[in-house]
């Protein structure tokens, strides 16, 4: 075979290999979303959140999560944290306005969501992060596991870290429904089934055992509702009649059948569409 021959080969190989992967540029913003095939990390110039002050009826939460990530971004010794209970009370719009909050105060701190569906690249993106002049906090929406799910493996090099252990300028926190991060009634199954009970379920009970930090997350009472729409009425300039608004607000809880965050959320949007008032 011909030097000719050889060289068109190399060059026909180089053309058909992937390009080499684009260095983050970690000065592009403050918030980022962990992208695969190609892996990626994609600057968010502008984050989707509410202010901290707006969310009400998670003051013990709230404190604690706020402390801790102060001493993450200064620094100091800092856990992973989970969020988990009842739908729809700020779980992760918690995580989003702690983030801004704490920048704001001049602590340079950035965030980086990273999809459930994503947990096997952790450690590509980990290896991106570690070597990275910040700090991050690692942010994972609604995290729980399914019968023969083995992503939860994955999620151990982030608690864990490995034999490399966890970065030290990466922080995690995960919000869940679910308290063990698996259905009730999956643990249940596998203990009943199980040739050893007290181990079968183990290894996945024990993962949410590897958060620093459990914030527990209830249903808020009518109290909490109506003062959260009085708080978004508030900061957006709506005036109305008290008794108007309230009679109102419980109108439609009772439609939807439940109170929370998220409800009154979309309670205040209908009612500032229908007042005329953007909310952009």
């Amino acid at each position: 075979m011909s030097d000719d021959t050889l060289k068109r080969i190399a060059q026909a190989i180089e053309r058909l290999a992937p390009a080499p992967p684009v260095p983050p540029d970690f000065d592009a913003a403050d918030a980022f979303v962990w992208q695969v095939e190609p892996d990626r990390l994609a600057p968010v110039p502008l984050v989707s959140r509410v202010d901290l002050s707006l969310l009400l009826g998670i003051d013990r939460a709230r404190d604690t999560l706020l402390d801790n990530t102060r001493q993450f971004a200064r620094g100091l010794p800092a856990n992973n944290a989970l969020l988990w209970g009842a739908r729809g009370m700020g779980k992760s719009s918690l995580v989003k306005a702690i983030h801004a909050a704490v920048h704001s105060e001049g602590l340079p701190l950035k965030i980086v969501e990273l999809q459930r569906e994503d947990l096997p690249s952790v450690t590509r993106l980990l290896t991106q992060l570690r070597t990275a002049p910040h700090r991050f906090v690692l942010f994972c929406d609604d995290l729980s596991f399914s019968h023969d799910d083995q992503h939860y493996k994955s999620l151990k090099a982030v608690l864990d870290g490995g034999i490399e252990g966890r970065p030290d300028n990466v922080l995690f926190y995960a919000t869940s429904n679910r308290r063990h991060l698996m259905p009730r009634d999956m643990i249940e199954n596998e203990r009943a089934s199980a040739i050893s009970p007290s181990e079968a379920t183990e290894e996945k009970v024990s993962l949410s055992d590897r958060f620093g930090l459990w914030l527990g997350f209830h249903p808020c009472t009518q109290d909490d509702y109506l003062a959260m729409i009085d708080g978004y009425c508030a900061a957006h300039g709506l005036q109305i009649d008290p008794a108007t608004l309230r009679a109102e607000a419980i109108e439609w809880q009772a439609t939807r059948g439940a109170r929370s965050g998220r409800v009154a959320w979309q309670f205040f949007t209908d009612l500032a569409g229908r007042h005329g008032i953007s909310l952009s």
